[in-house]
């Protein structure tokens, strides 16, 4: 892909790469990179607390992003970058994207959600603009490159943005989002307040409360007036899939129901503290779709049960993937989860 990494900033501080380090990372990407077949880049549709039923479009390898948040599902990221490239053929992604529109099940969004940052493919514009030829577009983005004018251009192509905003305090961002060294969350707020004016789409936002981190209720206050300013709907998450840092724990609900009420004083809010439903769209082919939605949706057990029984299949299949290091189990809060596995 051609990215020079030796000169590119650690997160969350001024930390830099060796050469070493960046061979090695880029070696390792570049391999999952290779391994994923095109036809998975279009996943679900899977059930969203926010979008309904959500037609997944995954435009990013994993793990390439320009955070490191301590609660993300998909791990802590093995790329940091803010460059924009192109990682797969935008035309490809269209074509897999019409395919699965083929099943003729039910699709609220065709929604950017991928394993990394979205705005990162530099042609997201494009395939908004072809994509919504097939239904409403969604983008869930960590607002990182919303200071940018192209990225700003891009995303006014879509019907709904969600724009992530954990922390209006930079000591507190930089802990929770564990952001590239050359990000500036000045810049990136300036950045969503100029987005939110030239939208004509829906806007929302969205605050993962994790406990002791930036859950005070004293911050709320200062999110809200924020957030006023944006004509936004908020949502206010927990973690509720394992995280990236085994010991990040979910704001209680005393706290997030504080939280809650600051935030309906000046904005429309609504808290997303329980798990979605269990309805996974099963396609005619098992493993493909369950490795495509395991790649960026950890299940539950029971859900992946659930879908087992929808593809007249059983545990064993599972049990199969996992050996052949396909996924993987991991327990947060008392519960199992299944997750795509890309590295040992």
């Amino acid at each position: 892909m051609g990215i020079n990494f030796c000169n590119e900033k650690g997160y969350g501080s001024t930390r830099r790469w060796t050469c070493l380090e960046a061979e090695a990372y880029q070696s390792e990407s570049l391999n999952v990179v290779g391994s994923i077949e095109i036809k998975m880049i279009a996943f679900g549709p899977v059930p969203s607390r926010r979008l309904g039923f959500s037609l997944g479009v995954n435009n990013i390898p994993p793990k390439i992003c320009s955070y490191s948040c301590v609660y993300c599902q998909i791990g802590r990221t093995k790329r940091m970058q803010t460059k924009r490239e192109t990682f797969f053929d935008p035309e490809k992604i269209i074509e897999n994207v019409k395919k699965k529109m083929e099943s003729k099940v039910k699709i609220d969004y065709i929604t950017f959600v991928p394993d990394g940052e979205p705005t990162l493919d530099a042609n997201i514009g494009y395939e908004i603009e072809k994509l919504k030829d097939f239904g409403k577009v969604a983008v869930i983005t960590n607002s990182s490159l919303l200071w940018r004018d192209d990225v700003r251009s891009d995303l006014l192509k879509a019907d709904l943005v969600s724009v992530k905003i954990d922390s209006v305090d930079e000591t507190i961002w930089r802990k929770i989002n564990r952001p590239h060294g050359s990000l500036s969350l000045r810049k990136i707020l300036e950045g969503i307040k100029d987005f939110s004016k030239e939208f004509d789409g829906k806007l929302i936002t969205e605050t993962m409360l994790v406990r002791g981190l930036n859950d005070d209720p004293e911050l709320a206050e200062k999110m809200a007036e924020f957030i006023a300013e944006l004509n936004a709907k908020a949502y206010l998450s927990i973690p509720i899939r394992p995280p990236a840092e085994k010991w990040v724990l979910p704001a209680n609900k005393e706290t997030v129901e504080i939280w809650r009420e600051i935030f309906s004083e000046k904005v429309e809010v609504e808290c997303l503290v329980i798990p979605e439903e269990d309805s996974f769209a099963y396609t005619g082919d098992l493993e493909e779709d369950l490795l495509s939605i395991l790649s960026v949706h950890p299940m539950r057990e029971n859900s992946l049960k659930k879908f087992l029984e929808k593809a007249n299949s059983n545990w064993d299949f599972i049990e199969k993937l996992i050996e052949e290091g396909k996924i993987q189990e991991k327990e947060y809060g008392n519960v199992r989860f299944y997750i795509r596995k890309f590295w040992g």
